[in-house]
């Protein structure tokens, strides 16, 4: 146990400060700001925040703003691949380039399951009419609900992962405290009978 103690108060000490980790990681302590690209690539996927600037965008619809100012709007807020797409077509659309040409998908292929539904809402909106913001409400409660169920599946892997390392520490403290002193004091009982 002590050594347990004194291995983690070392890594503490040792790799506890950002400047050793970047330097072990390969990476340039830099004190100058980074840029915004290599901040999006570091951002990490947010269902919730897609859903909250699909929120917006749907009030900014039904409020009466144009579609490209309501994207414009949103865009500013959104997650990076929402707020290229939502940027996009804001721009092409006050160009005056047809709907279907602003909402087509992006030739990167750098669009998530959000943005491709949006796109497919923007799209059959212009072709037939039909309301845009009512669809883009429910894109956005769809996407919570997707959110809400990959969090449960990731916290029952989690209840999985765990249950294996915590069997291996606790069933020899079981069997340690519990089962060897039934068996001793059951052997004393049954070698002191003469039954053996």
């Amino acid at each position: 146990m002590t050594a347990a103690a004194l291995a983690l108060a070392v890594a503490a000490l040792v790799g506890g400060r950002p400047l050793a980790v970047r330097l072990r990681a390969g990476m340039r302590h830099a004190r100058s700001r980074s840029t915004r690209p290599a901040r999006e690539a570091a951002v990490v996927h947010d269902p919730l925040g897609g859903a909250s600037a699909l929120d917006l965008f749907a009030v900014c619809l039904s409020s009466g703003m144009a579609v490209s100012t309501a994207a414009r709007a949103t865009a500013t807020s959104a997650p990076p691949a929402l707020a290229r797409i939502l940027g996009r077509a804001a721009d092409l659309l006050a160009l005056g380039a047809d709907p279907a040409t602003a909402w087509a998908p992006p030739t990167d292929g750098h669009a998530d399951e959000q943005c491709r539904g949006l796109l497919r809402l923007a799209r059959r909106s212009a072709a037939s009419g039909a309301a845009f913001a009512d669809s883009v409400a429910e894109l956005a409660v769809e996407s919570r609900h997707d959110a809400a169920r990959t969090a449960d599946a990731a916290a029952e892997r989690a209840g999985v992962v765990i249950a294996g390392p915590l069997g291996v520490c606790f069933l020899p403290a079981f069997i340690c405290l519990g089962v060897v002193p039934v068996v001793a004091g059951l052997a004393g009982d049954v070698f002191t009978s003469g039954l053996l």
